[in-house]
């Protein structure tokens, strides 16, 4: 006799990936708070809605500055998924789980092949975030459409074209370099996933965050002979060069 072994009662459950942020503290942490809240009162909603892990390698606490630092940011609408890289005895019941195996865009497996490029639409209204997907194969995608404002476009395999302008509350996130063939009036965060190779280019530079492999710069951070200018960025060190194009 052959038996059903799902019914309605049954719970499905499934794997899925998911695009977080990681915020790597330093000591002393209000320094650090500090220079988080600087970032956030010049890139408005930048943390907000958006999965965080900690990642304490490295990072010599205590259980009781854990817990007042993940209350800290509880209180600036930081939501903490998980935490990186805590030893075993960091960890209560009631707090974010460990987390680990979180990899970088260079350790997927990529063809030899010559990479394919697709096409992808800016999708979605506000607060709407298009998450490109992609084979191995391919390391870019192009959209051909003005990205607008409460729009993400998110792709950490390769790099993102934007034919268009990014507006300003729209994001750029790419695993690559960000090459905005418009104006970039929003955020664009290149080498999202630890590429510090990666490079941001666009025609009119009105940005109000970039980023390239986690270092930052706001509006109030980027010279004036900048603004409204062609321009291409890249990183040395710990920090972001800039240059006209011509």
């Amino acid at each position: 006799m052959t038996k059903v072994l799902t019914d309605a009662r049954s719970i499905r459950l499934k794997g899925r990936s998911f695009l977080a942020v990681v915020l790597s503290p330093d000591l002393p942490l209000d320094e650090w708070l500090a220079r988080l809240d600087s970032l956030a009162s010049r890139s408005a909603g930048f943390f907000l809605g958006r999965p965080v892990v900690l990642d304490l390698t490295d990072l010599k606490i205590d259980r009781p500055t854990l817990k007042d630092l993940i209350a800290e940011l509880g209180k600036r609408n930081v939501s903490v998924m998980g935490i990186e890289g805590g030893r075993p005895s960091l960890f209560e019941p009631g707090m974010p789980p460990a987390m680990k195996g979180g990899r970088p865009a260079s350790d997927f497996e990529v063809a030899s092949d010559e990479p394919a490029t697709d096409e992808a639409p800016a999708t979605g209204g506000a607060s709407t975030a298009a998450i490109a997907t992609a084979t191995p194969a391919t390391q870019s995608i192009v959209i051909r459409e003005p990205v607008r404002s409460g729009q993400s476009i998110i792709f950490p395999e390769g790099d993102v074209t934007v034919v268009g302008s990014v507006a300003s509350g729209a994001e750029i996130i790419a695993g690559g370099s960000v090459h905005i063939y418009g104006a970039l009036r929003g955020r664009a965060l290149a080498g999202s996933v630890g590429n510090s190779n990666a490079r941001i280019f666009c025609r009119k530079l009105e940005a109000e965050l970039l980023a390239i492999d986690g270092i930052y710069k706001t509006a109030d951070d980027m010279p004036a002979n900048l603004r409204g200018q062609s321009v291409q960025l890249w990183l040395e060190g710990d920090a972001i060069m800039a240059e006209k194009l011509t």
